[in-house]
């Protein structure tokens, strides 16, 4: 699972709305350095990593909740708890996957097959869970998230010099 990053200039004295800002502009960037091949299935690693993701930045975004405008606020969160639900989607039936093919090594080679039926729906939700994700990483893409949740974070701290500690 990929470490959460640092975030540059987060300090106890530092002012709320600063936190906030250089808080959902890190976690908002993690988000997004995750999407390169997550829709690759043999590499499941990159969807879980994706959804954490989405979990932290879900949590600082209703942690910092007071210091964004609600409707600007509540548009972002919702599109990222879409994300979310489209990342479990498609991670469900990765772990399922996973699950089977430790059984499948630990039986007798003649239940394999009785396994391979599970595994088989298990792969065919994997691709509808992809297809969801597919179009929710469009849905995203084309609502222009990233750019929206780079806004948000800028627009708790107007001033970006106080943002990365030069300035209280």
């Amino acid at each position: 699972m990929a470490k959460p990053c640092d975030i540059p200039g987060l300090r106890a004295d530092l002012p709320f709305r600063q936190a906030a800002a250089a808080t959902v502009a890190v976690r908002a960037q993690e988000l997004f350095a995750q999407a390169d091949g997550v829709l690759d299935v043999d590499d499941i690693e990159r969807v879980h990593d994706m959804r954490v993701a989405t979990r932290r930045l879900r949590a600082v975004l209703e942690i910092y909740e007071p210091c964004f405008a609600q409707k600007r606020h509540r548009a972002v969160l919702e599109d990222v708890k879409a994300l979310a639900d489209a990342l479990g989607a498609r991670r469900d039936p990765d772990v399922l996957l996973a699950h089977l093919s430790a059984i499948e090594a630990a039986v007798a080679r003649a239940d394999g097959p009785g396994i391979e039926v599970f595994a088989d729906e298990a792969r065919e939700d994997q691709a509808r869970g992809n297809e969801v994700l597919a179009a929710a990483l469009e849905r995203a893409r084309g609502r222009d998230l990233e750019a929206r949740l780079v806004n948000l974070a800028a627009s708790a701290a107007p001033d970006s010099a106080s943002v990365n500690g030069s300035s209280r």
